[in-house]
């Protein structure tokens, strides 16, 4: 059966007001051929993280008119419970994975707060900053296992919206799969804070620690009249 556009749209577990900005990436035919992959997955019995009403949880906890900051991920976490559909974070009770640990590290020395206990960033997301992943889901086990298959190319039409619809957002992009996005955000329009990616092999090179992303972005964020982000977990 051939589907209408609108049929496509139903279909797509995304809030309206995302639909409405993505709607010609969404009926892309990238999407069309993406689509079809995580289907023949699920069909053949695949476990894909997160679970599927989480794929767009990043979009339901932060609508368009709220985004102040974008962290950007590369793709899930592919152990099991850890995906929650927003970059870097897991819920609470679970293992803080490492990457996670050097950001929560590198938060309570920049900001001067002790080491949140726990990895759960959804108090981020409530407040405007959207945790994105490059790629949205992942096969279990396997790492990057569902890079190009489409989902670059929605994320990219998410930070070309966000860069030309808004100003003074802070992008926040970690290793050179991230700042691969900053070809798409205009540097007189917002900041964009880089840093090698905080996974331990990158971080303990040099060149994340002591980079103080979170005071930046709260200065920032002041200077251009919005309110500060309460990064503390607490």
């Amino acid at each position: 059966m051939v589907l209408s556009d609108e049929q496509k749209l139903e279909r797509i577990q995304l809030s309206s007001d995302w639909k409405q900005v993505l709607r010609e990436a969404l009926l892309s035919e990238r999407m069309d051929g993406l689509r079809e992959f995580l289907k023949q997955q699920l069909t053949q019995g695949q476990v894909i993280y997160p679970p599927t009403s989480d794929w767009f949880k990043a979009f339901d906890l932060t609508a368009p008119r709220d985004v102040k900051v974008v962290i950007l991920g590369q793709d899930p976490y592919h152990g099991p419970g850890q995906a929650q559909g927003l970059s870097f974070s897991v819920a609470r009770g679970m293992p803080i994975p490492p990457s996670l640990r050097n950001i929560l590290h590198e938060l309570s020395t920049d900001l001067k707060v002790d080491k949140p206990v726990h990895g759960d960033l959804t108090s981020w997301a409530n407040q405007g900053v959207l945790l994105l992943n490059a790629v949205l889901t992942v096969s279990a086990g396997q790492a990057a296992s569902h890079q190009n298959q489409g989902w670059e190319e929605f994320t990219d039409a998410v930070i070309e919206y966000l860069n030309h619809s808004a100003t003074n957002l802070v992008f926040i992009l970690w290793g050179s799969y991230a700042q691969k996005k900053g070809r798409y955000i205009d540097p007189s329009k917002h900041l964009i804070l880089t840093a090698v990616h905080p996974s331990p092999l990158a971080a303990n090179r040099g060149g994340f620690f002591g980079q103080r992303p979170f005071s930046k972005t709260n200065q920032y964020l002041r200077q251009h009249g919005k309110s500060p982000i309460d990064w503390s977990l607490s």
